[in-house]
């Protein structure tokens, strides 16, 4: 399928913006486990309490919760309830080739407004602040749903 190679620049701008939300994704697994040994605490599961090397001496307090672990952890799992879809939506966007510069709004759109979100939540804004960006990155990905829809109806 020629939409689905480097020498389209819309496959192009999907492939950045999709490799950016991958390591967002896997980035903040790593910075959840970042917080965790930082603060000695906020471990997930009561296996987590079996001595090894990475917990040389486990304490039954570090199961209790921890707001900076559990904030990574919930950063985490929004990202893990959006991305997949911007995902999903992204591959087929590209599939009915729209134009290019729509491509770039829409697709840098939402990876700017996944950043922003991360941001508000990590610096602890108010909720109407993580809202907003929230909002843009949903309309994103409903704006390229009913796009792909749009293109694809008419060919049943």
């Amino acid at each position: 399928m020629d939409q689905l190679t480097l020498t389209n620049p819309v496959f192009v701008t999907y492939a950045i913006a999709a490799a950016i939300m991958v390591l967002k994704i896997m980035l903040q697994g790593w910075i959840t486990v970042a917080r965790m040994m930082a603060n000695d605490a906020g471990l997930a599961s009561p296996e987590d309490l079996k001595p090894g090397p990475a917990n040389r001496n486990p304490r039954p307090e570090q199961l209790a919760p921890n707001d900076d672990v559990d904030r990574s952890r919930r950063i985490h799992r929004n990202d893990l309830e959006n991305i997949p879809a911007f995902l999903a939506i992204g591959l087929l966007f590209v599939a009915i080739a729209p134009p290019l510069a729509a491509a770039q709004w829409l697709m840098y759109g939402f990876v700017v407004a996944r950043l922003l979100h991360t941001f508000a939540y990590s610096t602890a804004q108010r909720h109407e602040v993580r809202a907003i960006f929230y909002t843009v990155g949903s309309l994103i990905v409903i704006a390229m749903a009913v796009w792909v829809l749009a293109a694809a109806i008419p060919l049943l």
